[in-house]
């Protein structure tokens, strides 16, 4: 099974949830960005990867605007070379609207990540060569007010429906890749990867997540991830 085929069905498995407060809206890219986002797949998702990455879920100036994981729009308009049709997600919030390729805001979890990709391998080619970049999670929830709600926040009658189906696409995606390591951006994403992955024979580790809200991925989050990748077997 190939990635497209396993994102048509994790859509499926997700349009039949229901989400309530304090989550007022739901955004799914792959549905409304499905254009840039299945071009991510199929350009860059072909074979076999010596590890693959995995994030939490979207940011809302990142994979909500450009259906990519991570997906700071200049990286993905001008390095990996993707565009592609956005349209407005049902229940747009005022605060988080999505204006896709024309959105003029900067993810700086996707902005620093990229831009380590970037200086580490010169172009795309050479980086997922070897890699690969998934979210665990593919819906951004947000609250009335608009502020985000990471998944391990929703209350658990719905989350557990909600993981037991990112468990079962990101098991597939694995079986699919091949890789011999699984990296989690940020401990929520290690620690689902560790879930939905067992039994498999590959190992599963983790580098500290970019976010701005982490106070020490805003001091040395470069070397550090660099030491930590090291740690771990990866030449990077």
């Amino acid at each position: 099974m190939d990635l497209v085929q396993i994102t048509e069905e994790l859509v499926g498995e997700l349009s039949l949830l229901e989400f309530s407060p304090p989550v007022a809206h739901v955004y799914n890219p792959l549905i409304y960005a499905r254009e840039p986002h299945e071009l991510y797949l199929t350009r860059y998702g072909a074979g076999t990867k010596e590890a693959v990455f995995v994030g939490m879920n979207p940011g809302p100036w990142g994979m909500a605007q450009t259906g990519v994981p991570f997906g700071e729009i200049e990286t993905v308009r001008n390095w990996l070379r993707i565009e592609g049709k956005v349209v407005t997600p049902p229940g747009e919030h005022p605060k988080k609207r999505v204006d896709g390729f024309s959105c003029r805001r900067s993810e700086v979890s996707g902005r620093r990540l990229w831009e380590l990709i970037r200086e580490r391998f010169g172009t795309p080619e050479r980086f997922f060569s070897r890699f690969f970049i998934l979210n665990y999670c593919p819906l951004l929830f947000l609250d009335a007010n608009g502020r985000n709600i990471t998944p391990d926040k929703l209350w658990n009658n719905e989350r557990v429906p909600l993981f037991a189906a990112c468990d079962r696409a990101l098991r597939r995606a694995v079986e699919s890749l091949r890789p011999a390591r699984v990296i989690g951006i940020g401990n929520f994403a290690e620690a689902q990867a560790r879930v939905a992955l067992e039994g498999l024979d590959v190992r599963i580790g983790r580098i500290m997540h970019p976010s701005p809200a982490n106070p020490n991925a805003n001091k040395r989050w470069k070397e550090t991830v660099l030491e930590q990748l090291v740690e771990l077997g990866i030449g990077f």
